[in-house]
């Protein structure tokens, strides 16, 4: 099997390409496949004459899932390719979850298994199927890339980012994005002149389309929407305001050039911390001065400080220590200094920055980019002639 037929079947939740004349015992691992699921309740076996839950979940190309009936006489594990009913003609998928397992995700998307009607599964997928299926797979990326040659042709403003053909390669759904609507009825002629399949059209937004293509983030791993993310959530400035992040859109922007959904993550953490922390508007007048609020780190709970005659130097200080000073303002008294000893915090709790000593401590939205460093002029060498000559005389 070649590197590109390992591409192809991994975004189907293979390990390999599947071979119709052997057993398929190796095909389906869980390893690092998009939207990969594990059954914790595989070892729990069911009570005596309990009935076997008759809905499975079969994957098919990257993010697309679907629940499937099965029958009673039809014996089903994790991991089987399966036939399944489709309009027209039949699929082909891989079994990911089977039993009560299911019933728990169907839970969990508000499926009701009652009322909903599931499509069913023919049978296990014979040698036939399976070279229609491969056949199909390995001319999905040609089609792409032919369909978008035939969409620039007619002048459409869209982007046909992914192909999937259906398992006996009677229909295939092209995924594109766009920023407006698109009259397509042109293309999809040409395509269906072209390819002598059904043609489906599907508009994706631009998180959808990096779940399908992939590709590794910021962090150095693969991208969370093709491994485990399968709900989007709303991402705005503000959470990026909360965690103290710089708002540069480099910086802050994914690969689908939308904010990232990681910002989601620790937002909540940041909000409860921020509850315990003190109103930043207000000032702290000492002695020495009035001073303002420059910034803070939420996580460790301290503030920054600076003197109006000395504003480049930021005094941090702990939270605590801001609510004492601003209850003796409240009470019209005075302390000497912002880290005072007379209130029993050390003078080594207490780091004051320089932002002119060191600028990348400071709020530039640059502070991250790490000037290059100039070379230093190599002195020119004399030629080997004239170096041994003049060793030569020293010696002399």
């Amino acid at each position: 099997m070649d590197t590109k037929d390992h591409q192809e079947f991994l975004s189907r939740g293979c390990k390999c390409a599947p071979q119709p004349h052997a057993r398929q015992l190796n095909v389906f691992e869980h390893s690092c496949n998009k939207l990969d699921t594990f059954d914790w309740l595989k070892d729990i076996k069911p009570p005596d004459g309990y009935p076997v839950f008759d809905i499975v979940e079969v994957r098919f190309k990257n993010s697309r899932k679907e629940f499937f009936r099965t029958t009673p006489d039809l014996e089903i594990e994790t991991g089987d390719i399966v036939a399944v009913e489709s309009s027209p003609g039949h699929d082909i998928g891989i079994v990911t979850l089977t039993g009560e397992i299911v019933r728990l995700q169907l839970k969990s998307k508000n499926i009701n298994p009652k009322t909903t009607e599931f499509r069913k599964v023919y049978r296990r997928a014979k040698i036939s199927d399976i070279e229609k299926w491969v056949d199909a797979v390995r001319l999905e990326d040609d089609t792409m890339l032919r369909s978008r040659e035939m969409a620039w042709s007619l002048n459409l403003d869209m982007k046909i980012s992914d192909v999937e053909y259906q398992g006996d390669r009677t229909k295939a759904i092209f995924y594109y994005t766009a920023d407006e609507r698109v009259d397509f009825r042109e293309l999809i002629k040409v395509l269906a002149d072209a390819f002598n399949v059904r043609i489906e059209m599907k508009q994706i937004g631009m998180r959808q389309e990096a779940s399908r293509i992939g590709g590794i983030g910021s962090c150095g791993r693969e991208l969370c929407c093709s491994t485990w993310l399968t709900k989007f959530q709303s991402v705005s400035t503000n959470a990026a305001r909360t965690q103290q992040l710089s708002l540069n859109p480099q910086k802050l922007a994914g690969q689908c050039s939308k904010l990232k959904c990681c910002i989601n993550y620790e937002n909540d953490c940041y909000l409860d911390y921020l509850k315990d922390m003190p109103d930043t508007s207000k000032e702290l007048y000492t002695k020495r001065g009035k001073a303002t609020f420059q910034k803070m780190d939420v996580l460790k709970k301290s503030m920054g400080y600076s003197y109006e005659d000395t504003p480049n130097q930021i005094v941090m200080l702990p939270a605590e220590r801001v609510k004492e000073i601003i209850a003796l303002n409240e009470k019209k008294q005075k302390p000497d200094d912002l880290a005072s000893d007379a209130f029993g915090i050390p003078e080594n709790n207490n780091k004051t920055i320089d932002r002119e000593a060191d600028p990348e401590l400071g709020d530039s939205l640059t502070r991250f980019d790490k000037p290059s460093k100039s070379k230093k002029k190599r002195k020119k060498r004399k030629p080997r002639g004239q170096r041994q000559s003049g060793k030569r005389s020293e010696k002399n």
